[in-house]
């Protein structure tokens, strides 16, 4: 199930908080010898210093994942890290090698504990939710080209990447101030908050980090099989249910493409009519983008299908592509840039100008 590997640190390609992208030259496996991309992430395994000795986990690698097309350094043997000190008895990666233990904001050690102990609302503010981690930089796009001012948390499922570090993204759009932080729930980690479950960290969100919107979804690297059922993304249906029961206002983005050729992403993908028509039990906004032409037509007709529970909300899409191009961070989904599936991007930043009507 794993592809052990030894190597030694070439050099150190580029770094950002919390993650190393390093060259490894391949010394010991089963597999011929050669270099490879590794990834390190220092709060877990120290630093990796050119000359070092690392041991590597090459699955994903080996496998070819887009997203996740790393070895992953698994220790330092020769130098480990100081044991941590401090505070923070919550365990995440559970009873896998690399277990952590976080402070968790929830716990009765955090000094957030008295806020959250009683905490039941999020006082009625908007909750963007959203399948992909790639919707997070549009659905800001949107978001700050109508409300500037706005201060916003991420909250990071666990159906993608555990780590947050793994993510350049957020480390992006914290530096430039596009993110006031990011909570991770569930067995998600690396965050500037920890939280138990996807409630505790939207409540996190607002009375910790006192964010105006919240976007909740995934990290990077979703998986999909092909099923009704079987995608990771279904956990935006739960996100919206947690979002309805804190007394939020939930704002559910559907993933929309025009250049993804499977058919059961064409349109509305099936992982939105999914989620967000037989998971969500609580009722949302749907911002349902205005595109133009028959594409357009298609849209709106599949987004009819969750009318039943939610409310579908028309947004015009006049002056996001711009808003779209002006981002701070490279959008990305699918392997697929803006001008490749300009349609996800503009129903991601539509829910983001849907989120910001609602804080005027």
């Amino acid at each position: 199930m794993i592809r052990w590997r030894k190597g030694e640190v070439v050099r150190i390609r580029r770094e950002w908080p919390g993650a190393m992208e390093l060259e490894v030259a391949v010394s010991e496996g089963t597999g011929p010898p050669g270099s490879c991309r590794a990834l390190a992430y220092p709060p877990l395994v120290g630093r990796p210093e050119p000359g070092d000795e690392v041991l590597l986990n090459t699955t994903a690698l080996a496998m070819g994942l887009g997203t996740g097309g790393y070895a992953m350094v698994v220790a330092v043997p020769n130098r480990l890290p100081e044991d941590p000190d401090g505070p923070g008895h919550l365990v995440k990666a559970r009873y896998t090698p690399l277990q952590a233990t976080v402070l968790g904001a929830d716990e009765q050690d955090s000094p957030f504990h008295e806020a959250l102990r009683e905490a039941d609302s999020v006082d009625g503010m908007p909750v963007v939710v959203a399948d992909l981690h790639s919707a997070l930089p549009p659905i800001l796009c949107g978001l700050y080209d109508s409300a500037p001012d706005a201060r916003v948390a991420y909250v990071m499922l666990d159906g993608g990447a555990l780590p947050a570090w793994f993510s350049m993204a957020c480390a992006r759009l914290r530096e430039v101030g596009w993110l006031a932080g990011v909570v991770t729930v569930g067995q998600a980690f690396g965050g500037d908050v920890e939280a138990v479950t996807t409630h505790t960290g939207l409540l996190a969100a607002r009375h910790i980090l006192e964010a105006d919107v919240a976007i909740a979804a995934q990290g990077p690297g979703n998986l999909g099989t092909g099923t009704r059922w079987g995608f990771s993304g279904v956990s935006a249906g739960e996100a919206v249910n947690a979002a309805a029961v804190l007394l939020g206002r939930p704002v559910a983005a559907l993933r929309v493409s025009e250049g993804d050729r499977r058919e059961r992403h064409l349109g509305v993908s099936h992982h939105s009519l999914t989620a967000y028509g037989r998971v969500a039990l609580s009722p949302a906004r749907v911002p349902v983008p205005l595109l133009p032409g028959e594409f357009g037509e298609r849209v709106r007709d599949q987004a009819e299908l969750l009318a039943v529970r939610h409310e579908l909300v028309p947004v015009p899409v006049d002056g996001l592509h711009e808003a779209l191009r002006a981002s701070p961070v490279r959008l990305s989904t699918m392997g697929r840039g803006l001008e490749e599936d300009l349609a996800y991007f503009l129903a991601s930043a539509a829910a983001g100008r849907d989120a910001a009507s609602l804080l005027s």
